[in-house]
């Protein structure tokens, strides 16, 4: 494995667009790493300090995570070097997607990531920008469709992954409507820690577990874990955190959910962050989903899980880990030999695999289809990792080999 992830990391990608925004200091990258299947796809995002090793480690995570999620594309991804909280952002997105639009129109697809909004941001700046979808390139340089079946399948992707979710099962409130994009890779974390019981062994009914980051991702996973019957027995947030070690009951973890504040936790005798972050890590827990920012998690912070007893980390950040490598680093791999990893090119494969299923055919446009056919796909690249190794240990090692045999 690790001869291919040499092999993997060290080749260089096949297209680095760079910009520079002639009316601020922003600087933007789109790194495509290859063109594998004439298409290639990845989010943008946006953050003060970002630098083009970033997006190019990103780029590479998407095209791994693409032999998951479908479609067989290569990956990419776009970053812009700007404070997000600046009021010049809109003005600094509309000239980057201008700049970028060829790409979007021939073979590049991109979507919402850090700090760019999906559906107020990508896709109506886009439009402006000419391209009928953030997603048209794949279309384009992928899927080849004719033009009537390329309107179809592009409407039913705009509708897709807008549509306002329904089900009181998939929904923490049908009148605030929720979207799919709002709660589809939170849902696939948690989906990621209920299978991984049901093939290795066990249920996640019961089990105890903690939360990294309460955005989109984290509020959703914590919401589902508490809906499948799992204990969050802490959350850790940018501002502070909450601890229930007998754990939060589902009721608890739905009303931390509807009152957030953006991507915030709000509640009332707050933790602060200074204290959370020396008592979390010692929290009795067998399950870890951090979904915070990528490359926070340390070796110490890990070995104090274990301790307590550990056993299984679904991964909603890409990278998690504080290692400078793109993707195996030594943190990962102690981690690794230690408890059970799901890579996080499966367990927060879901908006790609939204992308994926809207995309290659007439589908069925309900939440349960959606949701399920995420689900599904977690479920089989689980199995596929359990086949080829029945341990609990070497999860992610294995994954990756199965992955980049594809890729190499």
């Amino acid at each position: 494995m690790k001869e291919l992830l040499k092999l993997y990391e060290n080749k260089a990608p096949e297209i680095v667009f760079n910009w520079k925004d002639p009316e601020t200091d922003a600087e933007g990258w789109t790194v495509i790493n290859s063109l594998r299947g004439g298409a290639a796809g990845g989010g943008t995002r946006m953050r003060k300090g970002l630098d083009m090793n970033e997006v190019l480690s990103l780029a590479k995570t998407m095209e791994v995570k693409f032999t998951v999620s479908g479609p067989a594309i290569g990956g990419a991804k776009s970053g812009i070097n700007f404070d997000p909280q600046d009021p010049r952002k809109n003005g600094v997105l509309k000239r980057w997607y201008n700049a970028v639009a060829p790409l979007l129109k021939s073979y590049y697809g991109t979507g919402g990531d850090l700090n760019v909004d999906e559906i107020h941001e990508v896709i109506p700046i886009t439009e402006d920008s000419g391209v009928w979808h953030p997603q048209e390139g794949v279309f384009n340089g992928h899927f080849k469709p004719t033009e009537a079946d390329k309107i179809n399948r592009i409407g039913q992707l705009r509708l897709g992954v807008i549509k306002v979710i329904e089900s009181a099962e998939y929904s923490p409130d049908v009148s605030r409507k929720y979207t799919v994009a709002d709660m589809i890779t939170g849902f696939g974390v948690a989906e990621a820690a209920r299978h991984f019981y049901d093939i290795y062994g066990g249920s996640i009914k019961g089990k105890r577990a903690i939360v990294q980051g309460f955005g989109n991702v984290g509020a959703a996973a914590a919401y589902y874990l508490a809906q499948m019957g799992a204990k969050v027995v802490g959350i850790i947030d940018r501002v502070g955190g909450v601890i229930n070690e007998e754990g939060f009951s589902y009721e608890e973890i739905k009303d931390y959910f509807l009152q957030k504040d953006g991507n915030t936790l709000v509640a009332d005798h707050m933790i602060s962050f200074e204290e959370m972050n020396q008592r979390i890590w010692e929290l009795p827990t067998e399950i870890f989903a951090p979904c915070a920012a990528s490359r926070l998690i340390t070796q110490a912070q890990i070995d104090k899980m274990i301790d307590t007893g550990l056993e299984v980390i679904t991964c909603g950040a890409n990278v998690p880990f504080a290692d400078k490598e793109i993707f195996f680093g030594p943190i990962m791999e102690h981690t690794d030999q230690k408890v059970s990893l799901i890579p996080d090119f499966i367990s927060n494969c879901g908006m790609a695999r939204v992308f994926a299923y809207f995309m290659e055919r007439r589908v069925a446009m309900t939440d349960e289809a959606i949701f399920e056919d995420t689900s599904k796909i977690i479920k089989k690249a689980l199995q596929n990792t359990f086949k080829r190794n029945a341990s609990k240990v070497d999860v992610s090692k294995t994954a990756f080999e199965i992955a980049l045999k594809e890729l190499v």
